[in-house]
């Protein structure tokens, strides 16, 4: 997967002409299967610490979904501190708190 930083009118080869100010990320290329989401993918103890880039990066805000590889689930984050609770996505009575 790539990243770029970028501001200013951006055409693109699908249609979308305007704007995009920020940081994006993605397969810059197109390459996406588009009948597939792709989720981050972490080990539990990586989304269980607080240093970890999963917990410590921009892109952590409420809802954030990630797989745990570990347990084979989805983990939704409940806010966007670095020690804000991950929740299973299939039982929301699992609780991780990074720390």
């Amino acid at each position: 997967m790539a990243n770029t930083n970028f501001s200013g009118p951006v055409v693109s080869t699908n249609g979308f002409t305007g704007d995009v100010t920020g940081n994006v990320t993605g397969d810059v290329a197109g390459n996406v299967d588009a009948t597939s989401l792709q989720v981050p993918a972490y080990a539990a103890t990586a989304i269980a610490d607080v240093a970890d880039a999963v917990n410590t990066a921009d892109t952590k805000v409420a809802g954030t979904v990630v797989f745990d590889t570990t347990n084979a689930r989805l983990m939704i984050a409940t806010g966007a501190d670095a020690d804000s609770d991950w929740v299973a996505g299939d039982d929301s009575s699992t609780t991780v708190t990074p720390s």
